[in-house]
């Protein structure tokens, strides 16, 4: 039997080893998104700042895993059988928790997860033992220790409100002391503001941090406490001296300076304390199992009182955490997506936004409108100007590539980084529950609010965004507890048979994940490169726009002959292909509509004609998208909804017309390809005989309507194909013209310069 169990040890650590690379995957936004964000350093520096962080704070952690030992339920109330099983359900939950939430780039909190999947377990498994005793639910007290379940739950509540209204306030009053042009002002300021930002930062790696080293007596953690005010006032002067002495010397940057400190601190303390939420629960497995074997009692007899007590993890296991995490970081695209969301969210320029606007987020941003209105009325004109003069943003250096940009200054970095240390400081120093991820990402977005990123044209998506992550730490908890539930009932049940199949269900909806997360991302690189922003000139913006038209055109043809070839041939999988080249080419299209703007910035002043021309490509390109979707979607939808197919006078009516359209396609794509467009008038020739064709079709079907031979709903979708065929091609036509005056535009403009 023990074997069996020892089995199952090796399979938490296998887990606890995935679980260390998602869960380093989604909390690495938590001390990324700064330094990334603004670009404080190359990347090569940030993750190699990052990392070393992550190696002290494994080095420098407590290694109590409180939480997973006795944290979540009284540990002496399960025999060693039954806590193998709740061990086991949180793993297994936890790793599928966290790859899904990394696959879709949205951070969340590994503390609540770990917390819930363990409720959730420990629930079922007490539920299970009681029914079996003979007792009631009301029991279930005795099993659990629900009071840190509602502490985590205000700990959420309490940390969103505080950490985005502080950050929001402290920034603003950055933004006031200092503005978007603070390179003067630091000048006299600036090694005064770093030595109290590294000071705090300081006051922050020692209460998060190195206060819990396995290697510091408790005479060194003592007096550490009792001179605290001490310690900090000598950081501040050391800190305020030395960068001042390194300004004169060398000119160093010093909001790089404390971004780069910052990161490092973050880090450090996300190793110190967070390594509980990957390793913890097998750490206390492995544990369990070792008493159990040494005291030789039956499995479903041994109790686990020995949890209760403190068990310490040998400093080199943390170190092989804190290592696999280093890799993790480095190496995960995944994490890399997910500082993405956080960094979009809080950039401080225009561009394509990731989320729709919602009511709410419309309501909040007209009620904040008019307060602001409102409150102009009081406020003095002068001191009102002074202001706004202060947020003034500086001009964006067009000659910077967009993706070497940074999304923010660093002096927003730097709030982000001090702030959200002084609250986790406090926070841990009155053993308040609270979350890193959720304070580091409220502050972000507080100081964002403050810096008007969310302006006018970004705010309702913006707004929006964060509601959607807020709303999924709250789901974290839900499904944590749910999922971690239905695991372990099925352990119960299933035995050993169970454990491995969702052992291997776990590794099956891993490596989906994994296929999911590279479509995806390859499918989002393509949709950027379709709209993206370089040095652009007209040539550049000629070039990309006929590719562009002729992607267009060939995915219009494959989507409208895959819809009708599915329709007729009842194939859903074809019919699926359709809807999804329609979507792709709908939100290329949508991309290149959103660019508009900064590319026509970038064309030369007095290209006004060609720009007009871009813009109408752009625009026949949008409404050729709109008509191809008019057409896929209601057929699909009539599929789906197992209506009557055509009957085979219409399909036969359709394939002859079919038949032309191809050649039709074939000849636009050929005259945009060689530039040929002295043939579009031969083009447009093709174009009225298709108009006929289509009259053809539709008289047809208005014989078949009066001798009663199709329904209602059958000539809606008949008419509909027709009548957005009809619009397809007339854009398509427009398309062609607008490239061939763009081209010829260009082409004079080109003669004239030279």
């Amino acid at each position: 039997m023990s074997e069996i169990y020892l089995i199952l040890v090796v399979v938490l650590f296998a887990l606890a080893i995935s679980d260390l690379i998602v869960g380093v995957s989604n909390d690495a936004v938590n001390f990324l998104n700064s330094a990334v964000g603004s670009k404080a350093a190359p990347k090569w520096m940030i993750f190699a700042v990052a990392s070393l962080g992550v190696v002290a704070g494994a080095t420098f952690s407590g290694g109590m895993m409180e939480v997973a030992r006795k944290g979540i339920f009284h540990p002496e109330m399960f025999v060693f059988s039954e806590i193998m099983i709740i061990f086991l359900a949180v793993m297994i939950t936890d790793v599928i928790l966290l790859d899904m939430f990394n696959t879709f780039g949205m951070p969340t909190s590994t503390t609540v997860s770990i917390v819930f999947e363990l409720l959730g377990s420990a629930v079922a498994v007490s539920l299970v033992k009681i029914r079996a005793m003979g007792e009631t639910a009301n029991v279930l007290g005795d099993y659990i220790n629900s009071d840190k379940a509602l502490m985590i739950i205000a700990g959420i509540l309490i940390s969103v409100v505080i950490a985005f209204t502080v950050g929001a306030l402290i920034q603003w009053i950055t933004r006031v002391l200092f503005s978007f042009r603070y390179d003067k002002r630091f000048k006299y300021f600036g090694s005064i503001y770093g030595g109290i930002a590294i000071a705090a930062i300081t006051y922050f790696m020692i209460i998060k941090g190195a206060k819990g080293a396995t290697f510091m007596s408790e005479s060194t953690v003592d007096y550490i406490k009792n001179n605290m005010m001490t310690i900090l006032v000598g950081s501040f002067i050391i800190w305020t001296a030395l960068l001042q002495l390194l300004r004169w010397l060398f000119k160093i940057d010093i909001l790089k300076i404390i971004v780069l400190v910052g990161t490092f601190a973050l880090a450090m303390a996300f190793a110190g304390n967070d390594l509980v939420n990957f390793i913890g629960v097998p750490l206390a497995g492995f544990e369990s199992f070792k008493v159990w074997v040494s005291s030789g009692a039956a499995a479903d007899g041994f109790t686990m009182e020995m949890l209760s007590g403190k068990v310490k993890t040998p400093t080199f296991m943390l170190l092989i955490a804190g290592l696999v995490m280093v890799v993790t970081l480095i190496t995960s695209r995944k994490a890399q997506s997910v500082v993405k969301t956080s960094i979009d969210l809080s950039r401080q320029n225009e561009g394509s936004e990731r989320f729709g606007s919602s009511a709410l987020s419309r309501m909040l941003v007209r009620s904040s409108v008019q307060l602001t209105e409102a409150s102009r009325k009081y406020l003095p004109r002068n001191i009102s100007r002074t202001i706004e003069r202060q947020f003034e943003p500086v001009p964006v250096n067009d000659t910077i590539p967009l993706a070497d940009r940074p999304a923010f200054d660093k002096l927003r970095a730097a709030s982000n980084l001090i702030v959200a240390s002084i609250l986790i400081s406090i926070g841990t120093s009155y053993k308040l529950p609270l979350s890193t991820t959720y304070v580091t990402f409220m502050v972000a977005m507080g100081t964002s609010l403050a810096d008007k990123a969310w302006g006018r044209d970004s705010a309702v998506y913006r707004i929006s965004g964060v509601f959607a992550v807020v709303g999924g730490w709250f789901l974290t908890a839900l499904i944590a507890f749910t999922v971690s539930f239905i695991v372990a009932q099925l352990l119960i049940w299933g035995g050993f048979y169970a454990i491995f199949a969702m052992v291997g269900i776990a590794l099956f909806i891993i490596i989906r994940t994994q296929v999911m997360f590279r479509k995806r991302s390859a499918h989002e690189k393509e949709i950027d490169e379709e709209g993206s922003e370089q040095n652009i000139n007209t040539a550049i913006v000629l070039e990309k726009c006929n590719k562009n038209t002729v992607k267009a055109i060939i995915a219009t043809s494959k989507a409208y002959f895959l819809c009708f070839e599915g329709f007729f041939e009842n194939d859903r999988q074809q019919l699926k292909n359709a809807l999804s080249e329609t979507e792709d080419f709908n939100e290329k299209a949508k991309k290149l509509k959103d660019t508009v703007y900064k590319n026509i910035t970038k064309l030369q002043q007095d290209s006004v004609d060609t720009g007009h021309f871009y813009v109408q490509v752009v625009d026949y390109l949008r409404e050729m998208a709109h008509s191809l979707n008019f057409i896929v979607s209601p057929v699909y939808t009539h599929f789906e909804n197992k209506h009557k197919p055509f009957k085979k006078e219409q399909i036969q009516d359709f394939n002859e017309f079919a038949n032309d359209l191809g050649e039709f396609f074939n000849h636009a794509l050929h005259i945009l390809k060689e530039e040929k467009f002295d043939q579009l008038d031969e083009l447009i020739k093709k174009r009225a005989e298709l108009f006929e064709l289509l009259k053809k079709l539709e008289k047809n079907q208005i014989k078949r309507i009066k001798s009663k031979d199709v329904s209602t709903r059958n000539s809606m979708l008949y008419f509909k194909i027709i009548t957005e065929t009809k619009n397809l091609l007339l854009h398509l036509i427009n398309v062609v013209k607008a490239q061939r005056d763009f081209t010829q535009e260009t082409v004079e403009q080109t003669e004239a310069e030279e």
